[in-house]
């Protein structure tokens, strides 16, 4: 359970912080903090959270990761289930949150795209989904090997958390404008149900592509540079 939690608090951490920070300050006039801050707030959510819970449960907060570090030989089959349920529900929780937030706002109409994944005209400059499968597949599969290099036995020890980050940072600078960034369903799940509409429709996307990218990093590292 103490996993299960950590993994909960976790994902909620990288919904609220990443997520609250395109929602609330991204577009804030004169002083928003724009693509580069957003990208730099996922970053830091991952950051903070590994140092702070990654020695309890691993530091997933994504089924994305935790089906990677599976395929890499890295992760108990027998606690998939588990692990992503909580990092579902933290997501939602997050979700939740953040809409309290923003719907108590004085001049509130909409929440609008709510930070949702999208492609074709959900995508924030206007990428096809072939452009949106491609990117989400290969910046997931990176980020996987990211994870599983950076907390490999033969790695420097206590910097995984920093390379993580930086790593989830340098995902969302590449592609927040083709999908607004997912590399993680649960994050895309949590802002897919509030936004509504076709940001559900289209959210099968953002479970195959980063799923199929980090199990295919799994067996790349595992077959490639898992050896003594």
């Amino acid at each position: 359970m103490k996993k299960l939690f950590a993994e909960f608090f976790g994902t909620f951490w990288l919904v609220f912080g990443g997520c609250g920070s395109a929602v609330f300050a991204a577009g804030y006039p004169e002083l928003g903090i724009g693509f580069m801050g957003v990208a730099l707030a996922f970053g830091l959510t991952v950051l903070t959270m590994a140092y702070a819970v990654g020695h309890i449960s691993g530091g997933h907060f994504n089924p994305a990761v935790s089906l990677g570090l599976w395929a890499g030989g890295k992760f108990d089959a027998k606690d998939l289930v588990g692990y992503i349920v909580a990092q579902l529900i933290g997501a939602f929780a997050a979700a939740g949150a953040l809409y309290l937030i923003l719907s108590n706002k004085a001049d509130f109409q909409t929440i609008g795209g709510f930070a949702a994944n999208g492609y074709g005209e959900l995508s924030p400059d206007g990428y096809s989904m072939t452009a949106a499968l491609i990117a989400e597949f290969l910046l997931t599969m990176f980020f996987l090997l990211i994870i599983l290099g950076s907390t490999n036995s033969r790695a420097p020890k206590g910097f995984a958390p920093i390379a993580i980050g930086l790593g989830l940072t340098l995902i969302h600078l590449i592609s927040i404008p083709i999908t607004n960034t997912s590399v993680n369903p649960a994050r895309s799940t949590s802002q897919a149900l509030f936004a509504g509409g076709e940001f559900v429709g289209q959210l099968w996307l953002f479970w195959i592509a980063p799923i199929a990218g980090a199990i295919v990093a799994g067996f790349i590292h595992k077959a490639l540079f898992d050896k003594e």
